[in-house]
């Protein structure tokens, strides 16, 4: 929800690191976009549930659950934004907590937004301590030209298999 919102802040480009380092008992997630920004009195009040610049609705909560789970955990979240030049919000999680909600199907849902956004480019960085790789559709629309769009069955499986892989390397895990 908050790499979509980067999405509708109008970014042309969307960068999203996952950063686990289990010695220091941490996972960071980072969302930075090139969209419209916010002013300080935004940022101060995006992480309330009943602010929300969308019209379609009077709550949002993307944010402010993103927020929650961070702090349940003895982490924390913070964002950085500046008006026209894009936001960046920095969660922490501290893994060993009874309370860490799992991430889920990290890769399933970056293929998700890429897919579902061909009009931007993504930057997917994903790192296990000292391991790790970066899917960057910059370089994929390089490769396959302008004309091709993201969201062709045969490149979608195409980066699908790549994260797969690319994960179960950086894990550890036999490929």
């Amino acid at each position: 929800d908050v790499a979509e919102n980067s999405t509708r802040a109008g970014a042309s480009l969307v960068q999203i690191t996952v950063d686990v380092q289990p010695d220091l008992d941490r996972l960071t997630v980072i969302i930075a976009d090139d969209g419209c920004g916010m002013t300080k009195e935004q940022v101060e009040r995006v992480t309330d549930p009943f602010y929300t610049s969308r019209t379609t609705r009077k709550v949002g909560l993307g944010i402010p659950l993103f927020k929650m789970e961070a702090e349940m955990t003895g982490g924390g979240l913070r964002i950085d934004s500046e008006p026209g030049k894009g936001t960046t919000v920095t969660a922490e999680f501290v893994p060993s907590h009874v309370d860490f909600i799992p991430l889920g199907d990290i890769n399933e849902t970056v293929l998700l937004l890429i897919t579902c956004n061909t009009d931007r480019d993504f930057v997917f960085h994903h790192r296990i301590d000292d391991r790790e790789f970066t899917l960057d559709t910059r370089e994929l629309r390089g490769i396959l030209g302008e004309e091709v769009d993201l969201n062709v069955p045969d490149v979608v499986a195409w980066m699908r298999d790549f994260l797969k892989e690319q994960t179960e390397s950086i894990k550890g895990e036999k490929i």
